[in-house]
């Protein structure tokens, strides 16, 4: 019960003082930025076992437009496999995301090129300082009565 006493004390003399001890919101710490080149993990599979055996994966890329104002424009989207070589492009044009919008860009669980250090580069820039998107790599595959899934967030990377 001390403890709790001593909580609320420090909880009422800050806010007295004018510091805040806890946030008021919830922030990433993620600044606004007009252009970004994002690094994302992704596997086309896994291995499992003592065996490694590998275990096939369904790839989603998912690009989430989190700006509550501004649009995004998504200039490139590619896909590499573990040796660092090119597999796929998806963009041959600008595509512009709505605030809000989300797309997606899917890899087939049967598709194996990518290896388990595939990764995806997407490119984005908009007219204006915003939030910038999530991005990220969902993972699911299932095979003889098992299932695997996970996700990879995006990492801005400097070019």
């Amino acid at each position: 019960m001390t403890s709790l006493k001593n909580i609320i004390a420090i909880v009422m003399v800050s806010t007295f003082i004018g510091i805040t001890p806890l946030p008021l919101e919830a922030h990433d710490g993620q600044a606004l930025s007009d252009s970004q080149t994002v690094y994302v993990p992704a596997y086309s599979h896994i291995y499992v076992g003592s065996n490694k055996r590998p275990f096939a994966l369904a790839i989603t890329l998912s690009i989430r437009n989190i700006d509550l104002d501004a649009d995004i424009i998504i200039s490139d989207v590619h896909y590499y496999g573990s040796s660092g070589g090119l597999i796929k492009s998806f963009t041959d044009e600008a595509l512009t995301i709505r605030p809000q919008e989300s797309v997606r860009f899917v890899i087939a669980e049967n598709d194996k090129t990518g290896g388990s250090g595939a990764n995806f580069i997407v490119k984005w820039r908009s007219a204006t300082q915003v939030n910038p998107p999530i991005i990220e790599s969902i993972m699911i595959g299932t095979q003889s009565g098992q299932g695997v899934s996970f996700s990879s967030r995006g990492r801005a990377i400097i070019n």
